[in-house]
C-alpha cells in the first residue's frame, strides 16, 4: 500500500481563535497564527486507487492561499489519471473537499448520507454510507472499502462527518478531513469554531485521541502542512 498526498495549496494560516475557540469563548488571540495548505490524500492499495476527497472546484480561488496545483494536475502529478481511480472517500461535504468530485464520474463516491442529502448527490455511483461493517477500534461505526482502509463514521464537524484509516506495516493512517485544523488544537484537545453538531464534534474528538493513545497513529491533516510532513516523515502522533 502506499499512501500520497494531492498537494493544492500552500502559503494560508489560521488564527488561533479559530482554530481553538469551538466550546470556549474567544480569548481574542487573534495575533496567534498556524501555518495554513490544502492537500487531500490517495490511497495505492496496488489493486485500486482510492482518493479521500477532491478539493476545490478548479474555478473558486481560495483566498490567501499560494496555488500549487489544481486537483486533477496534482493527482496527475503523483502518476494518476482519473480514469485509475474506483473509489472517491469523502469525509464530509464543504467544497474544498468536494470541488472536483466531477472530475471522477465512474468512481464510487462514498459519503454520509447527511451530507449526500446536503449535496444532494445522486446515480448510481453514490454510495451513501451506511457504516454496516461494525465497531473499528474504538469508533461505533465503520463501512471497509477495502483490505485495510475503513471509512469510520464521524459526525460533529458536519452531521455526515466520517474520517478513513489504513492500516500499513503496523502504522494507521488517519485521514480526518476537519476534526482539527492544526495539530496544537489536536494537542490542546480544542475544537475549531466549524461544526453542525458541538456534542459530536466533541465525542468525534474524544475518540480520535483515545484512538491515537491506543494506536500507533500518523495524523494526516487536510489544512495544516503538518499533515503532509507526517506522512512523509511516517511520525507516529504523541499526545503526552
Amino acid at each position: 500500500m502506499k499512501i500520497k498526498a494531492v498537494k493544492l495549496y500552500e502559503g494560508g494560516s489560521f488564527t488561533e481563535e479559530f482554530v481553538f475557540g469551538g466550546e470556549n469563548k474567544s480569548d481574542g488571540r487573534k495575533e496567534v497564527t498556524y501555518p495554513g495548505s490544502l492537500q487531500n490524500y490517495l490511497i495505492d492499495t496496488g489493486s485500486e486507487v482510492i482518493l479521500v476527497d477532491t478539493g476545490l472546484p478548479s474555478e473558486t480561488p481560495f483566498k490567501g492561499y499560494t496555488k500549487i496545483l489544481d486537483y486533477v494536475p496534482a493527482l496527475e502529478a503523483l502518476g494518476y489519471k482519473p480514469e485509475q481511480v474506483s473509489k472517491i472517500l469523502v469525509t464530509h461535504k464543504h467544497p474544498d473537499h468536494t470541488g472536483e468530485l466531477r472530475a471522477f464520474p465512474n468512481a464510487k463516491i462514498y459519503i454520509g448520507p447527511e451530507d449526500a442529502d446536503a449535496l444532494k448527490l445522486t446515480g448510481e455511483n453514490i454510495i451513501r454510507c451506511e457504516y454496516t461493517d461494525g465497531a473499528y477500534k474504538n469508533f461505533p461505526e465503520s463501512q471497509k472499502i477495502a483490505e485495510g482502509v475503513w471509512f469510520i463514521k464521524a459526525r460533529g464537524h458536519t452531521n455526515g462527518n466520517s474520517i478513513v484509516i489504513a492500516e500499513n506495516d503496523g502504522l494507521y493512517y488517519m485521514m480526518h478531513g476537519d476534526v482539527t485544523y492544526v495539530d496544537a488544537a489536536l494537542h490542546a484537545n480544542k475544537l475549531s469554531i466549524v461544526f453542525e453538531d458541538l456534542k459530536a464534534a466533541r465525542e468525534t474528538l474524544d475518540r480520535v485521541r483515545e484512538f491515537i493513545r491506543n494506536n500507533p497513529t500518523v495524523y494526516l491533516s487536510t489544512h495544516t502542512p503538518e499533515g503532509v510532513a507526517n506522512l512523509e516523515g511516517k511520525i507516529i502522533m504523541k499526545l503526552d
